[in-house]
């Protein structure tokens, strides 16, 4: 059996927990807490970055980050079914997962800021340059939406992922100025039963 690493407020977590369940795989994993934080928590070992989402396959081997997760899970279950087989419209969903885990490294990069620094220390460029990317990388994607594929490729869960992690660390701020990314990630949570099955705690 496969472990994650992961925690429950992890986006990119999230996006591994959702593909397991998209491949049907959800037997073939136990999912296991990591703290980030700790220094004696074993996920330093397994990825000596300390970071989340790791999955251990059965052999040891390590995988990470989620990208890489991805495309591991996908050739388990097959291959080709959120990894598109494609060119053309493998690029698509790489490209657009890049752009969406953009947005989450600058939405995380604003939260550490405000978590590890005093108020006083805050550097209010650098919190508007990384405000700066989600704004302009969200208005292009309102501008133009993604299409749903039937089984979500890589792209579309890691946007659905994004938003719900916009909503979760920023009281989703971005609702009312993005009307058709709101009814994208409708239609998203309507379709896929893990998107509510992984909401964050609180």
């Amino acid at each position: 059996m496969m472990i994650l690493r992961s925690s429950p407020a992890s986006p990119f977590g999230r996006k591994v927990r959702i593909a397991i369940s998209l491949l049907g795989l959800d037997g073939d994993v136990k999912v296991e807490a990591a703290d980030t934080s700790d220094a004696n928590d074993s996920v330093r070992k397994q990825n000596p970055l300390g970071k989340i989402p790791v999955v251990i396959a059965e052999d040891g081997t390590a995988y990470y980050d989620s990208r890489v997760i991805l495309e591991y899970l996908d050739d388990r279950a097959g291959g080709g079914k959120i990894v598109p087989l494609d060119a053309k419209a493998r690029l698509a969903a790489l490209r657009l997962q890049a752009l969406c885990d953009g947005i989450l490294d600058a939405s995380i990069l604003t939260i550490y800021e405000t978590r590890w620094r005093k108020a006083e220390s805050h550097e209010p460029k650098w919190l508007e340059h990384q405000a700066g990317k989600v704004s302009r990388a969200l208005a292009a994607l309102e501008a133009a939406p993604p299409p749903l594929d039937a089984i979500p490729n890589v792209g579309q869960i890691t946007l659905a992922c994004t938003l719900g992690y916009r909503d979760f660390r920023f009281n989703g701020s971005w609702r009312g100025d993005h009307p058709r990314l709101v009814a994208w990630l409708d239609n998203f949570s309507a379709r896929v039963p893990a998107y509510a099955a992984t909401k964050p705690p609180g």
